[in-house]
């Protein structure tokens, strides 16, 4: 028999029913009531103190949202920039010591003569400034045949449409630099070195602000198609001179409309293969055209490179290095040379396009200009400060 509770149970198998033995000592007292008190007591305790649980959760949520919150609306710390090292201090250093080196006058013109004399890149007109018979030979680029009344209307939309004094080489020796667009400058902590250079080339819409240590901070001349202007008037506040390079008549309507303030019809904006800026905070004084001579000549050069004969339409790039070589004594190249063999690097050192993105333009030989910039610095003509030529 097993007993639990002062409740008699007998196995079944002695033949004697499942009864609970009735005795006085089972029958409740009012003493045994109180267990029940108690119990009702400390259900009530917990249903208060469920209650206060559920504040403190209130609170505890309250609290833990305004820890993340609140500090998104104060004032952050402004994060610490990186500092990285330039990526090739041996380049760095050979554009230092270049730089300490004397100006030596004709330095540039005198080692392209063995070269390029017979493509006649000497003396060439830089900027145009009347007519001249070869100017009706070709049609834009390399001329301007086909364009005579946009090119006197534009011309007398110029105050000082030739050579400026300040970019004349008479008794001065002049450095200067082509700031071209290529990713091998993104890195080079070159811009100190290039702001020190008396004329700085800069082409197109290629920005100065935010990459002021790879790219420098001044542009003597920036050299442009009405397409490819910058829109941000922040790139021409250290800006000497825009130098319009026509590639369609249709350009120098643009910029006789940017000098005089004077809106394009919308007929004309159609014809733009893309939005193209309105205005330009400069004075007239600051616009010139290039001479079509600089493209002519620069692209009867690179046929010594090409595979295919015929007139060639040079990049704004090979362009201003020829334009360069007219103006200065010694020239430098920053940021030039397309690296086709690793299409994932990068295209333009201001954003991140990649090389591969080449592989689809079909105007320009790069290949052919690559192999004309290269000799170019192989007989000292101008040097390579970024090495990727």
């Amino acid at each position: 028999m097993v007993t639990l509770n002062r409740l008699s149970v007998e196995d079944p198998d002695e033949g004697c029913p499942l009864v609970p033995e009735a005795d006085e000592d089972t029958l409740p007292s009012p003493e045994q009531h109180r267990p029940l008190r108690i119990t009702r007591k400390r259900s009530e305790a917990f249903f208060i103190s469920r209650g206060a649980n559920l504040t403190i959760s209130v609170v505890l949520l309250i609290s833990c949202y305004s820890a993340i919150l609140i500090p998104a609306y104060l004032p952050s710390r402004k994060e610490v920039e990186v500092i990285k090292e330039p990526k090739d201090l041996v380049l760095l250093n050979q554009s230092a010591s270049l730089l300490s080196s004397p100006c030596q006058p004709q330095w540039g013109l005198t080692h392209l003569k063995p070269l390029f004399c017979s493509a006649g890149l000497l003396n060439i007109p830089v900027f145009l400034q009347q007519e001249h018979p070869t100017l009706w030979e070709h049609t834009p680029p390399l001329g301007l045949q086909g364009s005579e009344v946009h090119m006197a209307l534009a011309l007398a939309s110029l105050p000082e449409p030739g050579l400026p004094s300040s970019l004349s080489r008479k008794g001065h020796c002049r450095r200067c630099v082509v700031v071209g667009n290529g990713g091998v400058l993104h890195g080079s902590h070159l811009g100190p070195h290039i702001d020190q250079y008396d004329i700085i080339i800069r082409l197109n819409n290629a920005p100065v602000t935010r990459f002021e240590r790879d790219a420098g901070s001044r542009t003597t001349i920036r050299m442009i198609y009405p397409e490819g202007a910058p829109h941000s008037a922040e790139e021409y506040k250290k800006t000497s001179m825009v130098v319009l390079v026509v590639f369609k008549s249709l350009d120098l309507d643009w910029l006789i409309s940017v000098i005089t303030k004077q809106p394009l019809s919308l007929w004309s904006k159609m014809w733009f293969w893309r939005e193209v800026v309105e205005e330009i905070p400069l004075r007239p004084e600051n616009f010139r055209i290039l001479h079509p001579e600089i493209i002519h000549k620069t692209g009867q050069a690179l046929q010594k490179y090409a595979l295919k004969q015929g007139n060639m339409v040079p990049t704004l790039g090979a362009s201003a290095v020829v334009m360069a070589l007219q103006l200065c004594d010694h020239v430098s190249l920053a940021g030039f040379g397309y690296d086709m063999q690793h299409p994932e690097s990068r295209l333009h050192y201001y954003e991140d396009i990649r090389m591969a993105a080449m592989k689809v333009q079909v105007v320009h030989d790069v290949s052919a200009e690559k192999l004309f910039l290269r000799d170019l610095v192989a007989a000292g003509a101008v040097t390579d400060l970024t090495g990727a030529l």
